[in-house]
């Protein structure tokens, strides 16, 4: 494998928990993702945005909410499948989260897709207000 494309150490990806990487396509543009391992111990990931509001983001970098297999937004309380990124919930219901290849081989997770290469581990710094989308208010109340 291309240690270049290597995420984070296998070990590192824990079910219920998401770790969140840096990406960046074809274009030059950054953008963030997060893995997680499903309970038959799979690894997944996703683009790290609720795909009702695009510039919120799922994981704000110290891990994003994990109930029963599912990864919620905290702004407004849509939950999705982590096994399948469908929206169960929420006002994206129906929708599903954009995946982004990855495969787990000599110990490590490695970016596997073709649309982007890895960065870095952590977020990519380039929305200054990342995850909050903005002045509106969340699922919280804040």
């Amino acid at each position: 494998m291309d240690e270049a494309a290597r995420v984070v150490d296998a070990d590192d990806v824990v079910e219920g928990e998401t770790l969140l990487f840096t990406v960046r396509d074809d274009d030059g543009d950054l953008g963030e993702a997060f893995c997680t391992r499903l309970s038959d111990d799979t690894v997944v990931a996703y683009r790290n945005y609720c795909q009702h509001w695009t510039d919120v983001h799922l994981d704000n970098g110290d891990g994003a909410r994990v109930t029963n297999g599912e990864v919620w937004c905290q702004k407004h309380g849509a939950t999705f499948q982590l096994d399948t990124g469908y929206c169960d919930f929420g006002p994206c219901e129906g929708s599903v989260m954009e995946s982004v290849d990855v495969v787990v081989a000599d110990g490590g997770v490695y970016l596997a897709d073709d649309e982007y290469d890895f960065e870095h581990r952590g977020p990519s710094g380039v929305d200054s207000d990342a995850g909050t989308g903005g002045g509106r208010i969340d699922f919280t109340g804040n």
